[in-house]
């Protein structure tokens, strides 16, 4: 047999150990393994020179604006930038679009626009909003998950005008409607009152000191929202999933109701494992304006444990750039009236490989479940990414874990040039990435791949994870 491509010389995970092999691709998908090439043909090799190849990584929480916010991102920027981190599959949010996805016919509408542009594979979350409770509409949820949308979205608090948040009751309904569906729900956890009446008073104030964003919309805001989202989980069955969770409390409750058996899950990104809000707000001013905000040096550590045990899930990115000359550094704009939102997809996995893996805060494997398989499950679409199973798509990360760099904002790829992560060194990085067997990216020539060749991902099937929890 002549297969399509061989990687060659691959360095895969086998637990928390390593093998060195070659590859096999045929129709897109893994094929086989082998040691010895002998007598074996391809039409295209690609030589893995024994770095550490992942099964492609995932970014689970992504805010791509397309279409309707093209000045902000747009699905080639994107996912170019996902594709130079080392991401084969994004899952994009329904709400930064125009119009937002929830429905099956707004849905459509947004994949007929990004189709010709994606360089890598893209699922989607569907929506559910207060307004959707209130006018009746709730069978939206069901057709969207039937069309295979991975997940919904809710917000406690406010998002865009063509997205409106939840109150308490509505949020309960919708956790009714999507528990039918056996999708998780995902909630953006920030208390609204609180955040609403803390922003005005500090702003009344004269508080103009960037860190006063995140003393506003406080972890206490965090706390009381996972709360009541995981009472209305227990109450309702849903399958509850806390996204961007970014304090140590946060994860302790997470923990505490995986223990008690219920369905919750949680992600963290990045920026709240590694950032406090005093250090990079003072710095970076509303260039480090997230929602939730950033939090301190023990809420960092107290992530870091809780995704080496399990209560924190994965990880994901919340990448939500805004257009800096508008929406960040107007005339006139600060730490209140700034938009917020950071880019992310690109700097993932890197800054997990070096502050994760090479620091020894995450073995090999959990570095696999935390940026592959977990979220692969999670999500419905496991074996087919995040696995390196014969039959699972051929998407791989290969990561030079010796090459040290810094992150520049202004080599990054998204059109945001913008990050809290400028200047940060790191010791290891995506070097190539395969998409399907496909070159995409490699570090020599930059994005490779064709606009168009990225695919929609449906949901396959309805697998909920192991919530084991390693103390």
């Amino acid at each position: 047999m002549t297969y399509d491509v061989i990687v060659k010389n691959a360095r895969i995970p086998q637990g928390d150990d390593t093998v060195v092999t070659n590859i096999l691709v045929k129709d897109q998908k893994i094929a086989g393994f082998t040691m010895d090439l002998d007598g074996i043909q391809a039409s295209k090799f690609i030589d893995a020179e024994g770095h550490l190849t992942l099964p492609g990584c995932i970014d689970s929480h992504t805010h791509i604006n397309d279409p309707g916010f093209t000045h902000r991102e747009n699905f080639l920027t994107g996912s170019s930038a996902a594709a130079s981190g080392g991401v084969t599959t994004i899952v994009d949010m329904p709400c930064c679009s125009v119009p937002s996805v929830r429905s099956v016919e707004n849905l459509e509408h947004k994949l007929n626009a990004i189709r010709d542009k994606a360089i890598i594979d893209y699922g989607m979350w569907g929506g559910v909003t207060g307004e959707d409770v209130r006018n009746g509409w709730l069978h939206n949820v069901k057709e969207q998950a039937d069309y295979g949308v991975l997940a919904f979205k809710v917000y406690m608090t406010p998002s865009v005008p063509t997205y409106p948040r939840v109150t308490d009751p509505e949020m309960l309904e919708a956790f009714r409607a999507v528990a039918e569906t056996g999708v998780p729900v995902g909630i953006h956890a920030e208390n609204f009152a609180l955040c609403d009446f803390y922003v005005k008073k500090y702003e009344k104030e004269g508080r103009m000191d960037p860190p006063a964003w995140a003393q506003a919309r406080s972890t206490l805001a965090e706390k009381v929202a996972i709360e009541l989202g995981i009472s209305f989980a227990e109450e309702t069955g849903a399958r509850l999933h806390i996204v961007h969770m970014s304090s140590g409390i946060g994860a302790k409750l997470v923990g505490d109701a995986k223990k008690r058996g219920l369905d919750v899950t949680a992600e963290t990104c990045p920026h709240y494992l590694t950032l406090n809000y005093q250090d990079a707000m003072t710095e970076f001013k509303q260039f480090a304006k997230i929602a939730p905000p950033l939090r301190t040096k023990e809420d960092n550590e107290e992530q870091w444990k809780a995704l080496q045990d399990g209560r924190i899930d994965f990880v994901a990115t919340d990448h939500a750039p805004y257009e800096i000359p508008t929406e960040k550094d107007a005339e006139g704009m600060h730490i209140w009236n700034a938009f917020p939102g950071i880019p992310g997809v690109e700097t993932m996995v890197p800054v997990i490989v070096s502050e994760g893996y090479n620091k020894g805060r995450l073995s090999l494997s959990r570095l696999v479940e935390v940026l592959c398989s977990r979220p692969a499950k999670h999500y419905g679409i496991y074996p087919k990414k995040g696995a390196m199973f014969i039959g699972s798509d051929a998407d791989f990360t290969i990561i030079d874990l010796d090459k040290e760099w810094t992150i520049d904002k202004d080599k990054m790829y998204t059109m945001a040039k913008y990050t809290p992560f400028h200047g940060y060194k790191l010791k290891g990085k995506p070097v190539k990435t395969i998409l399907r067997g496909k070159l995409v990216y490699d570090d020599e020539n930059g994005i490779v791949g064709e606009e168009g060749y990225g695919e929609f991902v449906r949901r396959q099937n309805i697998q909920k994870l192991d919530k084991t929890i390693k103390y």
